[in-house]
């Protein structure tokens, strides 16, 4: 069997079966074996009739004897079968499947697999899984439960499973394997779907997971070696003239600059005085001052003689770039332009824009600098783009997502990293609280009083429905509802409503209306709040708090604060569970983001944290972020591969990594 072969090739499977798998992108059988379980029902234990114990989950197996139509006095309909294996017999409840009396049939060899329940003196058994003639794909062993997703069961999936016949080679030298202790590859493979027991599954699932972060750092070093055969057109000169006048930028500030921004802009400086073009991942929380360090940069590549490019995810984020850099550089001779779908003002020393301006349309001449706001991975794709146009410059990618700084290295290992880790002073601490279901009145009342005797404004975030990083018309339509209910709490005040399914011009008269105070209370999505600066906006309200990560938590509270006056930020939720309430109120006392961050990787797991939300952010399929000690592992095999193989004739290892940026291209 070759991996390769389309998916549409696999026996016995119907074109709306083979639909399903394909819209999950799973179209050939390696991406299938790719496509983990994430739990496990171990029905391995086979047990004879009379040996059964009440609460035991085993499998029985055995002949069906009798099989009847049972109606409850609720109307809830049963299939009940009698099943006997020559000690006794047992009865097999199934609810509301009456196919099964055509498919069931008396004589047939069956196995069951579940709890077993005692009803007065009777034994029976609930089936979460049956099968027959003793196939043992989905009882008497340990099965694999999927993701259920686009309508394919776990039961579908694992039959498919069982069509695989060989696994993918083994890619490691036996140095690798036997110093970390890994199982081989095909093993591994084969032990993930099908374990022979929970230990072997654990081992498989390390494996993997080693496979997985591995290639991410080995394809972020081969970037990285790729990045630095670059040279650029010009080095950028800061000494003399030019390092007075970027002083006497620094100078005209409204505000001192930190000493994060002041170490920041040093190793910064130092990458663009080289041969090499910088390639720097620069992270700092909401309000820590990355606009202005952009713009330090910006400055000096116009000293030099060239453009700069920023580039935002969303119009709303580039016009606020926009107008915080027209702000900035007022006294200066730079000439700042804005390029979105809904607007263009010229000027051609910084042009900023959505990620439209490194399409083939945007004519662009002599760029030495290009920063990427938000978009975490500037990719493989948009950089050849600009090479095809003959230019190699400067990169800076910049984030307020708070990553652990292990998480950061392994996503984005082909960057050099820069944090500023410093707040501007004077700057007062967001006040945030978690409030009940029974507070809620007393809250809105509150914000009623601080809009009438502070002037306040408010921001009222509604949830997404769908996990779903694409904001769906389900989403808006909840958003609406909220809108049209807080008219009627709060009748005497004007209230705006702020979606992505909004038009560019409206979205701009929205946010104007705002930022000049003709609205006192906006009610937006989290997908458009990114970038949103209103230093007036003083209350942060998050509806359905308990549906956002702690870090997406925290990137909506940085939202507030932003000027001089005291913040606040509250935390709505309906739920009842005493975890989750334990979580927001752990939220409410932390105001580091990167302490949220790690707690978010420990509560939530391996999930898609950097995955649904932010754009660019890498899913992982079987590892997770948050296992150190195997991050730690990879990054020291990364080195001992790259110091004793060569990687670009390592045949299958190169395949999975090229495979791997191609993905990334896929996405970018």
């Amino acid at each position: 069997m070759n991996l390769s072969e389309p998916i549409s090739s696999l026996p016995r499977t119907s074109s709306v079966t083979i639909k399903k798998f394909q819209s999950l992108e799973i179209n050939t059988y390696l991406d299938l074996i790719n496509y983990f379980p994430f739990r496990y029902e171990d029905y391995s234990i086979v047990s004879k009739i009379n040996r059964l114990q009440p609460g035991e989950t085993v499998t029985v197996e055995g002949v069906i004897s009798q099989s009847k139509y049972q109606i409850t006095r609720t109307g809830l309909k049963i299939q009940v079968f009698k099943l006997d294996d020559g000690t006794g017999e047992i009865e097999l409840g199934f609810y509301n499947q009456p196919y099964l009396l055509r498919l069931l049939k008396k004589g047939m060899n069956i196995s069951a697999a579940g709890i077993i329940e005692q009803y007065g003196k009777k034994l029976s058994i609930k089936p979460k899984e049956y099968e027959v003639n003793g196939k043992r794909v989905h009882t008497a062993r340990i099965i694999p439960i999927y993701p259920e997703k686009k309508g394919l069961s776990s039961r579908t999936i694992r039959e498919k499973m069982m069509f695989i016949e060989s696994f993918p080679e083994e890619i490691f030298p036996e140095k690798i394997i036997l110093f970390n202790n890994l199982m081989g590859e095909p093993t591994a493979y084969q032990q993930i779907h099908f374990p022979d027991s929970l230990e072997s599954e654990k081992k498989a699932r390390e494996r993997l997971a080693f496979d997985e972060l591995f290639t991410i750092q080995l394809s972020s070093r081969l970037v990285k070696k790729e990045w630095e055969k670059e040279k650029v057109t010009n080095k950028f000169i800061l000494t003399g003239k030019n390092e007075k006048l970027i002083n006497k930028f620094i100078e005209s500030l409204p505000f001192k600059l930190t000493k994060a921004q002041h170490r920041v802009w040093k190793e910064i400086s130092s990458d663009l005085k080289k041969d090499n073009p910088m390639n720097r991942f620069l992270q700092g929380e909401v309000g820590s001052g990355k606009t202005v360090v952009a713009a330090l940069t910006c400055y000096l590549a116009y000293l030099n003689g060239y453009r700069s490019l920023l580039m935002a995810p969303t119009e709303i984020l580039a016009t606020q770039h926009y107008q915080t850099l027209v702000k900035l550089f007022k006294k200066f001779p730079v000439k700042i332009g804005l390029q979105t779908g809904s607007q263009k003002i010229n000027g051609n020393d910084i042009v900023v824009g959505t990620h439209a301006l490194v399409s083939k349309k945007f004519k662009l001449e002599k760029v030495g600098l290009v920063i990427v706001d938000e978009q975490h991975r500037f990719g493989v794709a948009q950089r050849a783009e600009l090479k095809n146009k003959g230019i190699t410059p400067h990169l800076l990618s910049m984030t307020a997502t708070p990553i652990p700084r292990t998480v950061a290295l392994t996503l984005y290992g082909e960057l050099d990293l820069s944090i500023i880790d410093e707040m501007p002073p004077g700057r007062k601490r967001v006040k945030t609280f978690y409030v009940s279901k029974e507070k809620r009145q007393a809250g809105y009342q509150w914000m009623r009083s601080e809009i009438l005797n502070h002037q306040s404004q408010i921001f009222i975030v509604c949830p997404l429905i769908e996990e779903s990083e694409i904001e769906t018309m389900k989403s808006v339509k909840a958003a609406k509802a909220e809108y049209e209910n807080l008219k009627k709490i709060f009748p005497d005040f004007k209230i705006g409503l702020l979606h992505g399914k909004i038009k560019g011009k409206e979205k701009n008269k929205i946010m104007e209306d705002f930022n000049n105070r003709k609205t006192d209370i906006l009610v937006a999505t989290p997908v458009v709040e990114v970038g949103v600066d209103i230093p007036n906006a003083t209350i942060m309200l998050i509806e359905g708090a308990e549906r956002f990560g702690l870090a997406q938590l925290h990137q909506l509270r940085g939202r507030v604060g932003r000027g001089d006056k005291q913040s606040y930020c509250f935390l709505f939720s309906e739920t009842d569970s005493l975890p989750v309430i334990e979580r927001l109120r752990f939220f409410s006392q932390t105001s580091d983001g990167n302490k949220l961050a790690e707690e978010d990787l420990k509560i939530r797991g391996p999930g898609d944290i950097y995955g649904m939300k932010q754009h660019g952010f890498i899913e992982l399929k079987i590892a997770s972020f948050g296992d150190y000690a195997l991050i730690d592992k990879t990054k020291k095999a990364v080195g001992y591969f790259d110091s004793h193989f060569s990687i670009t004739n390592y045949r299958l290892l190169k395949k999975k990594v090229d495979n791997y940026q191609k993905g990334i291209v896929a996405r970018d």
